[in-house]
């Protein structure tokens, strides 16, 4: 069952590996609690790097409306998939999403991205955790997958959330894409400004 609003967000660990080479990272250590403490967050779900509807439109819509969902109050904009790391950067890169090589303000960085800052769940913990853990085998032969959403998190409690189809479906025919998009949260968060 997903987790509700006013629910605290789960604890995980993200890892960000430090490799050099064609794929280079930098190793790093950052928990729920170093992005969602003390912050107002925007967080979106998806459920995988280059599947059409991500690439098309989900992340290209929040990297788009970055600055006016900044301009209300929040501090940062992640975009979660139960991917590696590797392949969560090459998505970006791919992307166009410009790489944060200096700034060090969000700990993510230098390594990640200067907008929407991609979070690797490889393991699955932090969208288990949020009871938004999927799987589409039969329809596109994918293993454990997010459900497709976006919340606004305040101080690691969940201040709203947009669930696509209103909960987790299991081996779901349809990939629904109604309410996760960023317009929707740029309504949601301009009506609470």
């Amino acid at each position: 069952m997903p987790l509700a609003e006013g629910a605290e967000v789960p604890k995980a660990r993200v890892r960000d590996a430090s490799i050099p080479g064609d794929n280079p990272f930098t190793w790093k250590d950052v928990t729920t609690e170093d992005i969602f403490s003390g912050k107002r967050v925007v967080v979106f779900s998806l459920p995988g790097a280059f599947t059409p509807t991500c690439s098309s439109t989900h992340l290209p819509g929040y990297q788009g409306d970055y600055e006016a969902i900044k301009a209300c109050g929040v501090d940062e904009i992640y975009c979660l998939s139960v991917n590696d790391a590797f392949v969560m950067r090459q998505w970006g890169l791919h992307q166009g999403l410009e790489e944060e090589k200096e700034d060090a303000s969000n700990k993510l960085n230098p390594g990640n991205f200067k907008k929407v800052k991609l979070l690797p769940d490889g393991a699955c913990l932090f969208t288990r955790g949020m009871g938004m853990s999927c799987v589409w085998e039969k329809e596109r032969g994918f293993g454990e997958r997010s459900w497709r959403y976006s919340m606004c998190v305040a101080d690691g409690k969940i201040e709203k959330i947009f669930v696509e189809g209103g909960g987790v479906t299991q081996d779901s025919g349809p990939d629904p894409f109604e309410v996760s998009d960023s317009k929707t949260m740029l309504k949601y968060l301009q009506e609470k400004k």
